[in-house]
């Protein structure tokens, strides 16, 4: 019987060897897709948050500075920012339409939700997010009492194909807390409308982790800070933390008969940020997005 020729042999192994790599390129995409074991694996992505009452951009040196606000925002690049005490057109702050001036800055889209009109201008919450915003609306809540009105600022997000709601919230300051009681079951009553989805809650509840306005929220919602943070976490005042008062809450007991029932938000780190560009400090929470299909 006649040997095959060297160049015949060269060619039948350099044939072998494509037609080996084409297989494994070919079982490993397969494997990567979940395609092999007939489910799609769970995916996981990371999702940054941030609270801040900006002080209408007025920091600890009394100046108002836009730019130090957005310095803070870009150096962090969170997805999703929830900015409470913004001014647009107000005498106060120079007349700077602000939430529009850090959406340029940081090229990110804005949401803003007004509560009040002051000194020529419009005031209340805003949101900065990365992600588009398929729903918006603004929830004034019911004045119990004489005072400044306060709001709820809520939007859906496409995030990654996902719908999550995330809503921004400053309260009443007073010290008793008669108008916040009553705004807290207006909120959880308003945001159990979209229990289908994942809710993050974010704001300046105007009280710490032991108030009743605080408690009430736990009953439906997870403590971002008891979840992922260190230490006392105090936000209030800038140049000397001594209170607890900013939050980014999560809700606990999602509907498990929606449509998007594989989707869970965890918080995985939760920081303080260090800063004099308002009388608040910034809260930043890291949460892993993730899902089975």
């Amino acid at each position: 019987m006649n040997r095959p020729s060297v160049p015949l042999l060269r060619f039948l192994r350099r044939t072998a060897r494509r037609e080996f790599l084409v297989s494994a390129v070919v079982l490993i995409a397969l494997v990567a897709c979940g395609c092999a074991s007939g489910r799609h694996a769970t995916s996981g992505s990371a999702i940054r948050v941030m609270t801040w009452n900006i002080h209408h951009a007025e920091g600890t040196d009394r100046t108002i500075d836009v730019d130090r606000i957005a310095r803070v925002i870009l150096s962090e690049k969170p997805d999703i920012v929830a900015l409470q005490e913004v001014d647009r057109g107000v005498e106060r702050s120079k007349k700077i339409d602000i939430i529009t001036a850090l959406a340029d800055r940081t090229e990110m889209t804005y949401a803003f939700g007004k509560t009040i009109d002051y000194q020529g201008g419009d005031y209340g919450n805003a949101f900065l997010t990365r992600f588009p915003i398929l729903e918006e609306r603004n929830l004034h809540y019911k004045m119990i009492r004489e005072g400044e009105q306060r709001g709820l600022l809520q939007l859906v997000l496409d995030v990654r194909g996902e719908e999550i709601v995330v809503a921004n919230t400053h309260l009443d300051s007073r010290e008793d807390d008669s108008a916040r009681v009553p705004s807290i079951e207006e909120l959880k009553v308003t945001l159990s409308g979209y229990s289908t989805r994942p809710v993050i809650v974010c704001g300046d509840m105007n009280d710490g982790p032991k108030s009743r306005v605080v408690t009430q929220l736990n009953k439906d919602f997870v403590d971002s800070w008891e979840q992922a943070g260190r230490g006392e976490g105090f936000t209030y005042s800038s140049d000397e933390p001594r209170k607890r008062i900013d939050y980014i809450f999560i809700l606990k007991n999602p509907n498990p008969e929606r449509a998007s029932a594989a989707v869970q938000l965890r918080p995985v780190s939760a920081r303080v940020l260090q800063s004099s560009a308002s009388d608040h400090l910034p809260l930043l929470v890291e949460f892993e997005l993730s899902t089975e299909r």
